[in-house]
């Protein structure tokens, strides 16, 4: 069994957030495959990274799976977020609409596209203000 990961460590919510984005990415050619599901991948992204600000100032934050409340949350802690960030709000959708037959239509394409450009911009500046180039020593196992 393995030892469990420390959920106060920023790092560890940025590497499971790496993890939700390479899903994202991953077999989307794939016919079984649907783009609401790499699409729920890429919120999920999104969403540990921002956590991973959070844990990293301290700020408890509740369990939500929208991005925008947990965006004002981050700026009401000081940090500034950037516009193309904000805009990962609207994966928030992902969390539960799509994950289900019937609750949505289905996702194109070039939905899909657009859900990783924004997931990945989120990750990337989460990186930045955690400060993504020290990685815990968990990381450099994956």
């Amino acid at each position: 069994m393995w030892p469990l990961r420390d959920p106060t460590d920023p790092h560890e919510w940025l590497r499971r957030a790496r993890s939700n984005l390479a899903r994202a990415k991953a077999d989307r050619g794939l016919p079984e495959i649907l783009y609401e599901d790499l699409c729920f991948d890429a919120q999920q992204a999104a969403e540990k990274a921002i956590k991973a600000i959070l844990v990293q100032r301290q700020i408890p934050f509740p369990k939500t799976h929208r991005i925008t409340e947990l965006l004002r949350l981050a700026e009401s802690t000081g940090v500034t977020v950037p516009q193309p960030v904000k805009d990962a709000g609207s994966l928030s959708q992902y969390a539960s609409e799509t994950r289900y037959p019937g609750a949505s239509e289905r996702v194109s394409g070039d939905e899909y596209a657009q859900a990783v450009v924004v997931a990945e911009r989120a990750v990337r500046w989460a990186e930045e203000v955690v400060g993504g180039a020290q990685r815990s020593a968990s990381d450099e196992k994956m």
